[in-house]
């Protein structure tokens, strides 16, 4: 049926011709990096930069205001979390207790569907006992995302014309634009499902009651709460009808303003009214906040947009955009008193789709690169560029129907799951290069009188099953991908998803596409003269055109345009046409590689670049070349010596195995974001001023590194059930410059400079960057700026040949040491260190583990100050651990946080007739205050709030002094009816599964890997246990918690799944070939592959390592060498690696398995010849593969985008892999003759 449908094909081109627009056009359409074709519509895979990892989890959230953490716990968290452990699919839940709210994290398991589990908890809350909660608390449910939706943050800023801040709006006067237009304006985007404010102040209507007056009046407070309920209030009264004319009756009675409140009447006595302005303040004040958002320092209000779960995040952000484009035009403007007019502008500090659009540039640049490599080793090594093109093309199509394939299957494109089809590459360009170099072998000895079509399929029916059996080894090398679980299944399925598609597309395009078109690119025909010159002459005007517009590749037109036409007048040039073309082509190639990868810099000229890329490729072609020559010779010799051959693959997985067991591990890679989260803490008793000013003080700090673009800072909460934070809490949002100016586009821009190396800015001053040399400083004196990094990049004055201008000073090499720079600077007193963190990463870890921390340690038990205490006997034995980062160590300070208990007399209350509830309605609305109404004016609604003036509510004796009405209309001090006593309670309460919890918090040095330092820390308390110097309170445990867990999981279950696939891959070899000896000769591949990617791995570690400079480059630096952890990404390259070994052992044992049946050796010397003979025929194929699937890694390893943190640990095994892997080229025939060689024996004896 296969051959049938591949005859088929080649016999009728049109049915491909129109399949390939088909794909072409459908891909283009699905892609995800813009459109293709202008004129096809938009319809992408849903794009983020990374999977989301969170935990498939739902949020029950509970107000009740003025409440405290351990009330909440007791009377709401607890009660909830008891019922909703029985909803089917709950695997855990996690909460915490708040002051004034309950968050419930409810965990299912991972197949339980999203919106199932959010109509379970929904039942489950409608069906809850009726006195289970306390009267009027209502749970809810929260909105249907995770965190790790929040994608973009703003502020709401005065700017004025020139789009500077100019200040003069009211933090009150912002904070309702936000609440009552802005958020609900972004909240009607498609795919929102939520928008949640912070910062500034919610105006509310305050009635400040004056107790005095209210005993001078003879009025108890419970009349003015009566009072205020009743004066607020529409009513509709039905119709009425006059003149037959029908009329809808409303008495009108809501609060429109103040003077409205001043007016209401309390009481009336001897006929003249008591009004609340007699006996209150009234005033429109700020409600109490939870939440702070700071700005460098100043104040600001702001909102975070979150995506709803499965939303395509650019699409969101996009129509986000959108309503932000539409609404500016009607937000507001004031004229300021130096005559300037500030327009209150939605400005944006934190927008995903910018790392989103940085991640897939880079994948983007990567497979483009690779397109071009792949041209590049074919031409070279096959000398026919119609090969090349055949060959390359395989893979842009391949690449739109894996988008297609994701679109269908819901699979979204992000860094993990696009570097599938990255390291997919090598297999890819295999298939086409085994089906291509076979149709040309078959075409170069095709007789006289056969078809070229038939001649096709025949040598397409020649290598198909070998194919098909290669890949479907390579498919299943990644099953236990698909087994994984967790965080680490949702990382890596996608990616094996991507790769999976890819080869299976590769197939089909191999197969069906590639053989139709090669019948018509490689049939023999002759233009006729004048046609032939017309073509030429269009393909020079046609790269003329694409070089003046900029487009390099119009050299490689012009060289192909050029040549013909001057071979026609010059002898020498018709001789040589096919060797010029070849030459245009390769200098072609080797420059678009130069413009496009840069492999040395930017910053470095273009000939640098093209001298570097030219020498090398040129040595590995060379190598190969070399490798190819001598290939016989050295065959013939391993044949005749095979134990000293064998050792050397034996002796080399024997390194590899050790090398394996010495190797850090950790889960993941962290991806570079762009910026960092500060996230520190205040002590616990901490008040709302006292962490504003911590959290300017933290902002200004970090604003003032030259490096740091925008600071953004956020204590407490924004108001979402998604934000549990304490006010105690900061989150520091630091965006950090990149580290050259960069244009529109993304790329570095050159700018203006004098003579004398100072950058000459708009305002006719200089500036004189740090990293560079300048001279004649006096000249300059006067307009030089001071500190030119933190000018104005709007003052510089683009020049195409001007210089780049570097961001970050002279010492600054990495992001990292910008980390550096900015712990030395929040160094501040009573303020906790922090881990290294960026947003998606610490959203990523806080929704897994429930702490803020990468690493850490969970301590269970049923008291609080226990668990405090435990923890802090943990603290300092942590900082003595090898590879913990000392300063990072810290235990949850629980019980911390100052209580005022007011315990109440009953006794008392008995001799005075009163009840608890007369006492605590007093109290809550004298020292708390509490809401009895809201106004209803337009769309903004206020709250009324009842209470007394804060100077009579400052402290113990102020709350003393409460008046306590008496039924016999006399009063009482609260001090005669209750007692005071100051105590240290929780400001939270954490637990899981009903069981309170605390967390020690630790990260690693960064030398260190994060499993290995997890098992020291662990290694340590067992020791202190056993000697005693640590001991664990009865009814408390302990477990050490984190991302590492995903890396334990995921490397018990691939030692169970990779054993499984290896064996299917085995069975599979076997129904190939019939025999369990030439399988297991096939697996000698992936042995060698493997030693080779674990040598490399080890040498990434060494110092010394490429530490040479070349071309001006230290090496080190261009490959970004450091020490790489053994991390599930790692491990996705060895599968990767396993595939592409398996497939040249295959297609070797093909060959091998053909030669000796066309042959039929009798003898030893015959049976060597018949080995000789399938090797020289897979050699080239081989090579080709083998240094495509090299050079395209190159850019991947030298790549700094974002991403390249996890492709570049994904490539390095298949690196190195592929480079010892050329053993196999011996080994498999080697291993394949000796076994004829024992059966030719066995026969004879």
């Amino acid at each position: 049926m296969l051959n049938k449908s591949i005859n088929y094909f080649i016999k009728y081109p049109l049915f491909a011709f129109l399949l390939l627009i088909l794909f072409l056009g459908w891909g283009s359409i699905n892609a995800p990096f813009g459109k293709l074709f202008s004129f096809l519509p938009n319809e992408s895979v849903a794009v983020d930069a990374i999977p989301d990892l969170g935990e498939n989890q739902q949020i029950v959230y509970t107000t009740w205001e003025g409440q405290s953490p351990q009330d909440i716990e007791d009377q709401i968290t607890y009660p909830l979390t008891s019922s909703l452990l029985g909803i089917p699919g709950v695997k855990t839940i996690r909460s915490n207790s708040m002051f004034g709210f309950s968050s419930i994290y409810v965990i299912f398991d991972e197949d339980v569907e999203f919106y199932w589990s959010r109509s379970r908890i929904v039942e489950k809350l409608n069906s809850l006992p009726r006195n289970l909660l306390p009267s009027g608390v209502q749970p809810q449910l929260g909105p249907d995302a995770t965190a790790l939706g929040q994608l973009f943050w703003y502020t709401l800023e005065g700017r004025d014309e020139n789009g500077k801040v100019t200040g003069g709006w009211d933090l009150q006067e912002v904070r309702s634009i936000q609440d009552y237009y802005v958020k609900y304006a972004l909240a009607s985007a498609e795919g929102v499902s939520e928008v949640a404010s912070i910062g500034g102040h919610v105006a509310e209507y305050q009635v400040d009651v004056d107790p005095d007056l209210l005993k001078q009046y003879g009025i108890d407070l419970q009349q003015v709460v009566q009072a205020v309920k009743q004066t607020n209030r529409d009513i509709g009264a039905q119709t009425l009808e006059i003149n037959k004319v029908e009329y809808l009756v409303r008495g009108l009675g809501y609060v429109k303003s103040i003077e409205d409140l001043k007016n209401t009447v309390i009481s009336a006595k001897e006929f003249k009214s008591i009004r609340l302005k007699d006996i209150a303040r009234i005033s429109m004040g700020p409600k109490a906040r939870r939440g702070i958002l700071d700005k460098e320092g100043a104040e600001v209000t702001g909102g975070v947009v979150t995506a709803r779960y499965g939303a395509n995040p650019m699409e969101v952000i996009s129509e986000v955009k959108k309503k932000i484009e539409e609404i500016q035009v009607g937000l507001p403007s004031k004229v300021l008193a130096d005559g300037r007019t500030s327009q209150l502008t939605l400005v944006p500090f934190y927008d995903r789709s910018e790392l989103i659009n940085e991640t897939l540039a880079t994948l983007q640049e990567a497979l483009t690169l690779e397109i071009l490599i792949t041209i590049l080793v074919v031409v070279v090594m096959v000398f026919n560029i119609r090969a090349s093109l055949l060959i390359s093309s395989l893979l842009p199509v391949a690449v739109l129907l894996v988008f297609i394939s994701m679109k269908l299957f819901g699979v979204e494109a992000n860094i993990v799951a696009l570097s599938g089809i990255a390291i997919a590459i090598g297999t890819m360009v295999d298939i086409g290069v085994v089906l291509t170099e076979n149709i040309l072998r078959h075409l170069e000895q095709k007789a006289e009188d056969t078809g070229i079509k038939e001649t096709v399929f025949k040598a397409t029916k020649e290598v198909s099953g070998a194919i098909l059996t290669a890949v479907f080894t390579t498919i299943i090398s990644f099953i236990p991908i698909f087994t994984m679980i967790g965080a680490e299944g949702k990382l890596f399925k996608p990616l094996a998803f991507t790769k999976t598609m890819a080869l299976l597309w590769s197939v089909v395009v191999a197969l069906f596409i590639i053989p139709p078109f090669a019948a018509y690119i490689f049939k023999k025909r002759q233009l006729k003269p004048l046609l032939k010159t017309a073509v030429n002459t269009l393909l020079l005007l046609v790269g003329l055109y694409a070089l003046i517009t900029g487009n390099y590749l119009g050299l490689l037109l012009i060289g192909f345009g050029l040549i013909p036409l001057m071979g026609s007048k010059i002898e020498v040039i018709q001789k040589n046409n096919s060797i010029l073309q070849m030459g245009v082509t390769v200098l072609g190639l080797i420059l678009l590689l130069s413009y496009y990868w840069k492999p040395l810099g930017f910053d470095r000229s273009l000939m640098i670049n093209v001298l570097f890329v030219g020498l090398l490729s040129g040595l590995l072609l060379w190598s190969f070349y070399i490798f190819q020559r001598y290939y016989t010779r050295i065959l013939t010799w391993a044949l005749n010596n095979k134990l000293k051959f064998l050792s050397l693959p034996i002796i080399l997985l024997l390194i590899g195995l050790n090398i394996m067991r010495s190797t850090g591990r950790e889960f993941m890679p962290a991806l570079n974001e762009g910026s960092f989260l500060l996230m520190p803490t205040s002590l616990p008793h901490s008040g709302i001023e006292e962490n504003k000013r911590v959290l300017q003080q933290l902002d200004m700090a970090v604003a003032g590194i030259p490096e740091i673009e925008v600071v953004v800072g956020k204590a407490g909460r924004v108001e979402s059930a998604l934000d549990p934070a304490p006010i105690s809490m900061y989150e520091n949002l630091i965006q950090y410059r990149p580290e050259f100016v960069l244009n529109a586009a993304g790329f570095p821009q050159r700018f203006k400079t004098n003579e004398d190396g100072y950058f000459v800015l708009k305002n006719d001053k200089v500036a004189a960057n740090p990293n560079m040399e300048v001279s004649n400083a006096v000249r300059y004196k006067d307009n030089h700026v001071p500190y030119p990094l933190q000018i104005d990049r709007e003052l510089l004055i683009t020049d195409p040949s001007g210089n780049y201008f570097r961001n970050w000073r002279p010492e600054i090499k990495s992001p990292s040491d910008i980390w550096q720079k900015i712990t030395e600077r929040t160094k501040l007193p009573g303020v906790t260190s922090a881990p290294k963190l960026q947003p998606i990463e610490t959203r990523l870890v806080m929704l897994q583990t429930g702490m803020r921390a990468p690493m850490g340690i969970k301590i269970k038990g049923q008291n609080l100050a226990q668990i405090e205490a435990f923890g802090l006997e943990i603290e300092p034995l942590l900082k003595k651990v090898e590879g913990v980062k000392a300063e990072a160590v810290f235990a949850d300070r629980i019980v911390g946080k100052p209580y005022l208990n007011i315990t109440i007399d009953r006794e008392k209350l008995m001799r005075y007739g009163l009840r608890i509830e007369d006492i605590q309605q007093q109290l809550e609305i004298a020292v708390g205050g509490k809401v009895l109404a809201q106004t209803v004016e337009g769309r903004e609604r206020y709250g009324i709030r009842v209470r007394y003036p804060r100077e009579k509510r400052q402290g113990q004796s102020d709350l003393s002094s409460i008046y306590i009405n008496l039924p016999n209309a006399n009063v009482l001090p609260l001090s005669e009816l209750a007692q005071f006593k100051y105590e240290k309670g929780p400001q939270a309460i954490k637990s899981e599964d009903g069981f309170l919890v605390g967390y020690v918090l630790f990260d690693k040095l960064s030398d260190y890997a994060e499993v290995d330092v997890v098992e020291n820390a662990q290694r340590y308390l067992e020791e202190q246990i056993k000697s005693g110097a640590l001991q664990i309170p009865d009814g408390v445990n302990y477990a050490f918690t984190g991302t590492y867990e995903n890396q334990v999981r995921a490397q018990k279950s691939l030692s169970l799944v990779i054993p499984l696939a290896l064996l299917i891959i085995f069975v599979l070899l076997y129904i190939q070939f019939k025999s369990s000896y030439t399988a297991l000769m096939v697996f000698t591949g992936v042995a060698v592959a493997f030693s080779g990617g674990f040598i490399l791995l080890w040498l990434y570690g060494q110092d010394w390592f490429l530490n040479v400079s070349f071309l001006g480059e230290n090496l080190r630096d261009l490959f970004q060498i450091h020490p790489i952890n053994l991390s599930v990404a790692v491990w996705v390259g060895f599968i990767a690696l396993f595939g592409i070994a398996t497939d040249d052992g295959v297609i070797m044992a093909t060959y091998l398995k053909q030669s000796f049946e066309r042959n039929s050796p009798k003898g030893i010397n015959e049976i060597h010849q018949a080995v000789i003979e399938a090797g020289q025929k897979r050699i080239r194929p081989c090579l080709m593969t083998t240094a495509t699937t090299i050079l395209a890694l190159f850019p991947i390893l030298t790549s700094t985008g974002k991403g390249s943190d996890i492709m570049i640990p994904m490539a390095i095994p298949s690196f190195g892999g592929m480079l010892i892997a050329l053993i196999t080229l011996f080994v498999v025939p080697v291993l394949f003759g000796w076994r004829k060689e024992v059966e030719l024996k066995s026969s004879q004896a």
